[in-house]
């Protein structure tokens, strides 16, 4: 972790904290986070890619962690942080890069694909699939008190989260998001009642990681997280409006069995091969009780998944 450089770019008028190890002249791997994490929550893929000679590159988005936020969170959309990849590539002067992406984040590398297809080798996805436009419905067949649908709401969360400080968010969010049953809070809970004070962190997750979340967390708030990917995931202008050849070449998609099998619709979505018509050249690879972290869950696992498919598909 000493060798990791931290800097801040300036990309379309906010400073991003952007984190990078290994060598400039190696190959770039940009990795994308999902909710409620930040850069650090690939610190084990990150290092691991560099010690085999590629260089890794983390991003906070707009609006998360130690990042600016921008000044009207509430209008953040997914194209402002597909923008916002592309920019901090061009400002370090990479033309094309390897993605990885995790939950929301890999809709962010999708994206980023379809608008920017010259900058991407090949993208490796954990928990979702690609979903053409229009088609992210799926939560809409959970119950009224699954989280997705309880932080779309405007409000909601917000009065959920201004609770607590913080370091115990994300803490409740990890816990509860760590469990093998989806998270259904009843008519009279909200989300981060469904932890009780006394529940520990997951064995993979220290305190000495939840405090790095909660220091940036406390700078940026949760404003941006709730808008974006939640409360702008059905924006019609997310995809490119011309043109659009929806498949994409050379992407794997990593899942632990609880997180996809789970989530409406995604399963049967992938096995069943349907997604393929978006992505030809798709692998699958399922972990047996992995979670919606299962990249800090199952490091060593994710890392040697990862490595083999960026060796496979060098450019």
């Amino acid at each position: 972790m000493d060798q990791i450089k931290h800097s801040y770019i300036k990309v379309n008028g906010l400073k991003l904290h952007v984190v990078e190890i290994g060598s400039e002249s190696s190959p770039a791997v940009i990795f994308l986070h999902g909710f409620p994490e930040l850069w650090y929550t690939w610190r084990h893929q990150m290092i691991a890619v560099a010690n085999v000679g590629f260089r890794a590159i983390a991003p906070d988005y707009r609006g998360y962690a130690l990042s600016d936020v921008p000044q009207q969170p509430e209008k953040a959309t997914f194209r402002d942080l597909v923008s916002d990849m592309a920019s901090i590539l061009d400002s370090f002067a990479i033309s094309k890069a390897y993605v990885v992406a995790k939950d929301f984040g890999s809709m962010v590398g999708y994206l980023f694909a379809l608008f920017h297809p010259e900058k991407v080798a090949t993208i490796i996805t954990i928990g979702l699939p690609f979903m053409p436009p229009g088609s992210h419905h799926g939560y809409l067949a959970l119950p009224e008190g699954f989280y997705f649908r309880r932080f779309r709401e405007p409000g909601r969360a917000e009065a959920d989260f201004a609770r607590f400080d913080a370091k115990t968010v994300v803490k409740k969010m990890y816990i509860v998001l760590s469990k093998s049953e989806i998270p259904i809070a009843g008519e009279n809970q909200e989300t981060l009642d469904l932890v009780d004070p006394s529940e520990p962190l997951p064995s993979w997750f220290t305190e000495e990681d939840l405090a790095v979340y909660g220091e940036a967390y406390s700078k940026s708030g949760f404003q941006t997280a709730l808008q974006v990917p939640y409360r702008n995931l059905d924006d019609p202008n997310a995809y490119p409006q011309q043109g659009l050849d929806p498949k994409l070449t050379n992407v794997t998609i990593i899942s632990g069995e609880y997180y996809l099998v789970k989530f409406s619709g995604m399963e049967d979505y992938v096995k069943s091969g349907t997604v393929q018509k978006f992505v030809p050249n798709l692998e699958v690879e399922f972990l047996p009780q992995g979670c919606h972290f299962v990249h800090e869950q199952f490091p060593d696992k994710i890392n040697k998944l990862i490595l083999d498919f960026l060796n496979r598909n060098k450019c």
